[in-house]
């Protein structure tokens, strides 16, 4: 049996992978709901969807409330799609980083997810149906010089789906862990090199991974996908 989905939310929306998500459900039909902390940067997408756009930094506790409360009637009930994109980056030498940045970083990567699936699965249990897809990174399972706040983020991201799947999909709830493992392509920041073609992920075909996985049959569901370039050395 494949469950059907009607309504999506993205939180950490932007002009990347959340954009070419928002495109594609929107195109099978779905309503979408776009969450992030600058939403102007959102208007033409959301124009392009017509999806409902909201404000919200997910490591607030209240605007995550107030985001679900906001678009549950935008959407026409709550979402049985959420998606968590958003991600703190903070890059530099261990001794030189400020303490209180790391902290900020890893309320949005971590803690923001944890958020945000609560207030998915509080209201998706009650139906035993829905859908939390989790957006990691490389970092999710190697951490690299010089960018341990985002390794550690995406570390405990990582781990919440982990915890999440094994709690939630006895219950009906499909959750998902997404290893996005190189650069993703974005000709707003300089595309690719030219002399390395294929060498990022294109997001449209990410994208179509994520559909993908909410398409399957809850007799096979998938908890954890990594998704890399072809040229991408393991």
């Amino acid at each position: 049996m494949t469950p059907a989905y009607s309504r999506a939310l993205i939180v950490g929306a932007g002009s990347g992978l959340s954009a070419s998500l928002a495109r594609l459900l929107a195109a099978d039909g779905m309503r979408i709901g776009l969450a992030a902390r600058n939403v102007a940067k959102l208007a033409d997408l959301a124009a392009e969807t017509g999806a409902a756009v909201h404000a919200c930094d997910a490591s607030r506790p209240d605007q995550v409330e107030a985001l679900f409360a906001r678009l549950e009637p935008a959407l026409g009930g709550a979402p049985d799609v959420v998606v968590y994109n958003a991600s703190g980056r903070l890059r530099g030498p261990v001794a030189d980083l400020d303490p209180a940045a790391v902290a900020e970083a890893l309320m949005v990567s971590a803690y923001g997810g944890f958020l945000v699936a609560q207030a998915a699965a509080r209201r998706m249990l009650p139906h035993r149906h829905g859908a939390i897809l989790l957006t990691g990174a490389s970092a999710s399972v190697k951490g690299f010089s010089g960018s341990a706040p985002f390794a550690m983020g995406k570390f405990a991201l990582r781990g919440l789906g982990q915890s999440l799947a094994r709690e939630l999909q006895p219950q009906g709830i499909h959750v998902a862990h997404f290893v996005i493992d190189g650069a993703i392509r974005n000709p707003a920041r300089g595309g690719e090199p030219a002399d390395a073609p294929d060498s990022h992920l294109d997001p449209d075909a990410i994208a179509r991974a994520y559909r993908d996985v909410l398409r399957q049959d809850r007799s096979a569901w998938t908890s954890e996908l990594e998704l890399r370039p072809w040229t991408e050395r393991f």
